[in-house]
């Protein structure tokens, strides 16, 4: 076709590649009526095999788009990991106790996880969740796509208007409409790179990949077993003297194997590649069986896919050119497929984009300053970095040789599980920590002592005041680009606490205070705010709140139990606040609380919101 033929197009967002990261971000978008378009090379989304696993904050975070219910109807629930070592015979037992202490336990052992078990589904699975909730605010993933061409403006003008379209990308169709050029010329206001591990994006950027290969080769299988494995049905790490060995049960009857292979198994010696030639999946059962003796496996059935991979462990350089062009998920980390935990990159890859949308948002809306981007890099590229390291002291762990007799130098069991525990808040993302930043201000940390700045809000089941219908709060936190004020407002029963209340709520409403100053002259559009009071529900009236803190009936909340007391109260004390004076906590639009503060100290508040937001 003749260059004149070529299209040209204007978006606000393009997204390469429409794996997890890329299909999070465009739902995230689309959900808040974002000029959005997101492309892929693939014909179809994936239909097996791939990422499986879902840990318990990446499934609030699902809960947060509304679609949360739909990955726990659909997925398996992993709620006990068990551990098998080697016997004095070779072999391997399941030991309850004694000596060598194999053992079963918790397979999240984050204590406040609202879900406390991790999800496993195929990832063409968990693709089509997104697909559908996008599908259902009109945007649809655009197949058979590819970039050819990346060019940035090099105008520091253009760089830093929001409105400005600075990149411009040349898309190719691998398969064009009769008729329809096969190329098309977009120029955005942003791009993101969500195209996997050999990113075509991170390339163009001239983005490094910093970080090591490892010596460690496993193969994957996800077959139906036939076995008389008493834990099939849970997570296992298995320690043999024939390999270690990993089961992740997944939905319906399918189990996944990953299985530790050695040098000689699938490395081509002449160019130290894997070469799948050499090892196919039913040479990955054999070795599997040698590992799961005295216990017999098979599959039930066809194999339903297998990879093989060399664990490689690396984080790129950076995660964003000029904060106009970013890269997100596996085309900026990436790290074992088990990281202690399955489908971790995949669980990474999508809290990337979930960080990133709603800054984009508050950006494009001319909510926030462009600058309000930096801090994508900020936060998640520290944490790809604390990913990988934990995934090379985790790696070493499960492919290591056990400890025996013959080798005292090997792993011991008590090693692996202090390690699996200890990790327990990483790997499941309970614990993910944002460090101070202009969006995360903790000067004030303990009028909320619980609620950490930084980290996400702790689960916990409040009633409401009006008719005492019990409510988890995360599911009055939804991921709706707002961000959400909640007014621990103390015992208002009492009249000199009311009073505090009243004040704080005429502070809060002044021309100068960030609910006007930001708000866009509706500033339910921008904050929503909840307020949650100490009283008894007995004598409680939800007008008993300034109308600043009740804007409906439906949004003042009491810490006390429903009328059943079967849930409910203590969440002043979960959260660390005087249940007499209460506290200011403001949560970000990602779930993250982002500053807590006193009655008195509202102005401190207000800084926090002009150091990034922008004026009306």
């Amino acid at each position: 076709m003749s260059a004149a033929l070529t299209k040209e197009s204007e978006v606000d967002v393009l997204i390469i590649g429409a794996g997890p990261a890329g299909l999070m971000c465009a739902n995230a978008l689309a959900m808040a009526g974002v000029n959005v378009r997101i492309i892929d090379q693939r014909t179809a989304k994936i239909a097996a095999g791939q990422a499986d696993g879902i840990q318990p904050r990446t499934i609030e975070v699902f809960q947060s788009y509304g679609i949360g219910e739909r990955l726990i109807r659909e997925g398996n629930q992993m709620h006990m990991a068990a551990f098998y070592n080697p016997s004095p015979s070779g072999g391997i037992e399941a030991s309850y106790g004694g000596t060598r202490r194999t053992d079963r336990a918790p397979d999240v052992s984050a204590p406040n996880a609202r879900y406390p078990f991790e999800i496993t589904l195929h990832q063409g699975a968990i693709e089509a969740i997104f697909l559908d909730s996008m599908k259902a605010h009109g945007v649809v993933v655009e197949r058979p796509i590819i970039p050819t061409s990346l060019e940035l403006s090099k105008s520091e003008e253009e760089l830093k208007d929001p409105n400005a379209r600075p990149v411009k990308v040349t898309l190719k169709y691998l398969e064009p409409p009769e008729g329809q050029s096969d190329s098309e010329v977009v120029h955005a206001k942003f791009v993101l790179g969500a195209d996997g591990a050999h990113s075509w994006v991170r390339k163009a950027l001239g983005i490094t990949l910093d970080g090591e290969q490892t010596n460690y080769i496993w193969g994957v299988v996800d077959m139906v077993p036939d076995t008389d494995f008493p834990d099939i049905r849970c997570k296992c790490a298995i320690h043999s003297n024939n390999g270690s060995c990993m089961i992740i049960p997944r939905e319906g009857d399918l189990i996944r194997l990953y299985i530790q292979l050695s040098d000689g198994d699938v490395v081509d010696p002449n160019t130290g590649r894997v070469d799948k030639s050499k090892m196919g999946p039913e040479k990955l059962l054999q070795v599997a069986k040698k590992s799961f003796h005295p216990f017999e496996i098979n599959r039930s059935g066809e194999i339903d896919w297998w990879t093989l991979y060399i664990i490689g462990q690396r984080v790129a350089a950076q995660f964003s050119v000029h904060e106009r062009v970013f890269i997100a998920g596996d085309a900026c980390h990436t790290h074992s497929p088990k990281a202690g935990k399955s489908g971790q990159g995949m669980n990474a890859s999508m809290n990337d984009t979930h960080n990133l949308a709603w800054k984009l948002t508050h950006v494009l809306r001319g909510w926030a300053d462009i600058s309000l981007l930096k801090t994508y890099e900020f936060e998640r590229r520290k944490y790809a970095q604390d990913l990988i390291d934990f995934d090379k002291k985790f790696s070493r762990l499960f492919s290591g040789k056990p400890r025996t007799e013959e080798n005292q130098d090997g792993v011991a069991h008590e090693e692996f599980l202090e390690a699996f525990q200890t990790f327990g808040l990483f790997t499941s993302g309970i614990g993910v920590h944002y460090e101070p930043s202009p969006i995360t201000a903790n000067q004030h940390q303990s009028c909320a002592s619980n609620l950490i700045v930084g980290e996400r809000v702790i689960p916990h089941v409040f009633v409401r005041a009006a008719d005492a219908r019990p409510y988890e709060i995360q599911d009055l936190l939804p991921s709706d680009t707002r961000f959400k004020v909640l007014v621990f407002a103390g015992n208002t029963a009492d009249q000199e606490q009311a009073a505090r209340v009243n004040a704080l709520a005429e502070n809060m409403g002044k021309p100068e205070g960030f609910l006007k100053r930001f708000g866009k002259g509706e500033h339910g559009k921008v904050f929503d705010i909840l307020a949650i009071s100490s009283a008894p529900k007995q004598v409680t009236n939800y007008t008993d709140l300034p109308r600043l803190f009740r804007p409906h009936w439906s949004k003042v909340l009491l810490d006390d139990t429903d009328m059943y007391a079967r849930v409910g109260g203590g969440g002043y004390e979960a959260y660390g606040i005087d249940k007499q004076r209460g506290a200011v906590v403001v949560v970000r639009p990602d779930g993250y609380v982002g500053v807590v503060a006193p009655f008195e100290r509202v102005d401190d508040v207000n800084a926090y919101f002009a150091s990034f937001m922008a004026d009306v």
